[in-house]
């Protein structure tokens, strides 16, 4: 294998940059592992780590069937010109949807197990045994007394053919896997050696700021490069694609300096007069519109309906809203008319060698993308890759030069591909029982697929838009039991790019459904809880976990003064989650989140440990976005521009978290996201709770609660 693979490892424990050093390879035992001569294990990790850890559960999978040192255990990222060339040996390296372990755990499970089989055999070959005969232990491969390392035994090893018949072990005997063990990324973190995009320096390099015209679909018309080009450092103004205009500089201060004194002439295009309440208007038109796509269909809603003893209805309505990673976008190009090469923090590292490639003007074959660990993804960084195009572009200018991009937050803030805006139109009918007979739920807004991956849009129909609210099947199965069902979208896709964010479209659905469930059981004077158990009855695992937080919270048990619940369920992204938020609000109306109980079970929990933090981490993204996300567009641009118009949760808002993790085993869910969809809709039930007031419009920053 080339090197410059081992070189990436370095990454995660000092300043060393992938692609750059070189040194005598040593052989590996297959794709996935690569035992050094002084027993360091070297397990190589295709998915991307920003944060989710990934990156230790993964090696835990490996490690537990290679049965090493867990101590000596490193990591390193191939790159995806080297998946290119051996036939992608990796697999995927796209990281989104939660898929990082539940996609690839089988594979990756696999390569350790045949890695383990060749040192048994490279041992019982020495010792002239059976294989049978050996064990292995904590990277040493035993027989009767005797002994030898994998450190010992990995270039013979190497030279083995592979075993055709691999068994893993069932999870009932991991002693690695399914543990809380620390994560490997923690300590360059905390002492500063962790290298992210953005700190990445190489020799003779040079840095770019960008401006992108600040309304959609507007284009670049003119600029006036020789007013600035005298200042110090500026090296070059370069003109990138349609619509943007860079600034080279020796510092990235100066090129930014530079580009903000640039006169500049924006064609503004057709797009220059919407705004937020158009988009909203064109919603609101498509709850009634005689054409939908439907996502799910049961019985007859429309007779039920006029049955129904009694109706209810409601509007809701989601924003768009943007990722805000804390690092921003930023990538290093460096090209010649032979390679290009790209250092950049990316979900998935194909699709940034397929961007660079294009930029390029040559073949992926002669591209080349090192990745780096993600200061924040979120899904910004997955399907579309903007900023890498943009700094090859640039980097083509300046030949055998490596040019660092970095957006400044401004630019980042209003060129992302943001949250899709919906509204939700849902009506339900009861019985004279009380009985949920009948629920109608019309979406209208935004397609991602339509705006990312048109050509997967068929019949109209976007099945992403579904999220949670499937029928059946295992990534997001609707649990509750309604005769008449009938789940439908309108279309409506606004100039506003659209992106996958975190949590997806399940977020909305999560609080379109439950807290209109919440609505559902006060219209027939239920208790939450148990019109939920009722609905939730021939759905096992979905009332499993809802069970599990109503208890830990003490669902229908005194608690102190002005303290009220609010439930919330949802399967997603293959894992089913729960909720129970406990609120206070104050006569003046501030609202104060004092504890989240939440329950996840996604199947195989690989680290109970990060499954814990995953969740934690989910309620400040998900509070963020609950109590303050919001991106609004006036004059065809975005009008937040940064923290102060955007804010995120502080320390202040968080609540206490506490983590129920009951995996009940046989299917692989995620978990990275799901939890985020059950934050927003918990806390808003447990706010009518205390105040008898519906906010059906987020964020709650823009409603008052007094």
């Amino acid at each position: 294998m080339h090197t410059t693979s081992a070189a990436a490892g370095g990454l995660m424990v000092g300043f060393h940059v992938p692609g750059l050093a070189e040194g005598e390879a040593t052989p590996e035992l297959n794709a996935w592992v690569q035992i050094l001569p002084d027993e360091s294990v070297v397990i190589r990790i295709a998915r991307s780590e920003m944060g989710q850890g990934t990156l230790t559960g993964l090696a835990q999978l490996v490690a537990e069937e290679l049965e090493c040192d867990w101590a000596k255990v490193k990591t390193e990222y191939p790159t995806p010109g080297q998946n290119l060339a051996r036939n992608r040996a990796w697999g995927s390296m796209s990281t989104g949807g939660s898929r990082g372990v539940r996609e690839s755990h089988e594979y990756v499970r696999k390569g350790g197990a045949l890695a383990r089989a060749l040192l048994i055999q490279a041992a019982a070959n020495q010792w002239q045994v059976s294989v049978v005969e050996c064990t292995t232990s904590a990277g040493w491969v035993v027989h009767a007394g005797k002994r030898l390392s994998y450190g010992q035994l990995a270039a013979e090893a190497a030279k083995l053919a592979a075993p055709a018949d691999i068994q893993l072990k069932p999870a009932k005997e991991w002693t690695l896997a399914g543990k809380p063990m620390k994560r490997l990324d923690t300590r360059p973190k905390l002492d500063g050696s962790q290298v992210y995009g953005m700190d990445l320096q190489l020799p003779g390099m040079l840095n770019a700021a960008i401006k992108d015209c600040p309304v959609f679909g507007g284009k670049l018309k003119s600029f006036d490069a020789a007013a600035i080009e005298g200042r110090p450092g500026v090296k070059k103004v370069v003109k990138v694609g349609d619509s943007a205009v860079a600034v080279v500089a020796d510092t990235w201060w100066r090129a930014k300096t530079a580009l903000d004194a640039l006169p500049i002439v924006w064609d503004e295009g057709a797009n220059v007069n919407q705004s937020s309440a158009d988009t909203a208007a064109t919603l609101k038109a498509g709850l009634d519109a005689a054409e939908a796509a439907v996502g799910s269909s049961q019985g007859d809603v429309k007779a039920a309906l006029a049955a129904a003893a009694k109706k209810v209805e409601a509007v809701y309505s989601y924003p768009h809203q943007n990722h805000a990673t804390m690092e921003v976008m930023n990538a290093t190009a460096r090209w010649t008319p032979e390679r290009c090469e790209v250092w950049t923090p990316t979900q998935n590292g194909e699709a940034a060698l397929a961007a660079a490639a294009e930029s390029s003007g040559l073949p992926p074959s002669a591209c080349e993308v090192y990745k780096l660990h993600l200061g924040g993804g979120f899904g910004r960084r997955g399907a579309v890759h903007d900023w890498v195009r943009q700094a090859v572009a640039i980097a083509r200018e300046l030949p055998g030069t490596p040019v660092k991009l970095i957006w400044s937050r401004e630019e980042d803030m209003t060129h992302g591909r943001y949250h899709p805006v919906t509204q939700c139109k849902l009506m339900a009918g009861l019985d004279a029982a009380g009985k949920l007979t009948a629920l109608h739920m019309r979406i209208s807004g935004q397609s991602i697929i339509a705006g990312i991956f048109p050509q997967n849009i068929k019949d109209g129909k976007d099945p992403v838009v579904f999220q949670g609210l499937s029928a059946g099947g295992a990534e997001g199965a609707l649990g509750y039991a309604v005769p008449n069902l009938l789940v439908d979208h309108a279309m409506r896709n606004p100039t506003v790019p659209p992106g996958f964010w975190r949590g997806v479209n399940l977020n909305q659905n999560a609080v379109y459904l439950e807290c209109f469930i919440d609505e559902v059981a006060h219209a027939a004077k239920r208790d939450p809880l148990e019109l939920r158990r009722e609905l939730l009855a021939n759905s096992p695992k979905h009332l499993a976990v809802l069970n599990a937080v109503a208890a830990k919270a003490g669902w229908g048990k005194p608690r102190a003064k002005g303290r009220y619940l609010g439930l919330a369920q949802i399967m997603g992204f293959g894992s089913y989650v729960a909720a129970c938020a406990e609120v206070s609000v104050s006569k003046k109306g501030e609202l104060k989140i004092h504890r989240i109980v939440a329950a996840t079970d996604p199947g195989h929990a690989v680290n109970p440990q990060q499954i814990a933090a995953q969740v934690e981490g989910s309620f400040v993204y998900g509070l963020s976005a609950a109590l303050f996300g919001e991106i609004t567009v006036k004059d065809g641009r975005v009008e937040q521009q940064n923290f102060d118009t955007y804010p995120v949760l502080k320390m202040e808002h968080m609540p206490a978290v506490e983590t129920i993790v009951m995996p009940s085993g046989g299917f692989w869910g995620g978990v990275g996201e799901p939890t985020i969809a059950v934050a927003a809709p918990a806390v808003l039930n447990a706010i009518f709770a205390a105040t008898g007031k519906r906010i059906r419009d987020l964020p709650l920053s823009k409603n008052k609660l007094a």
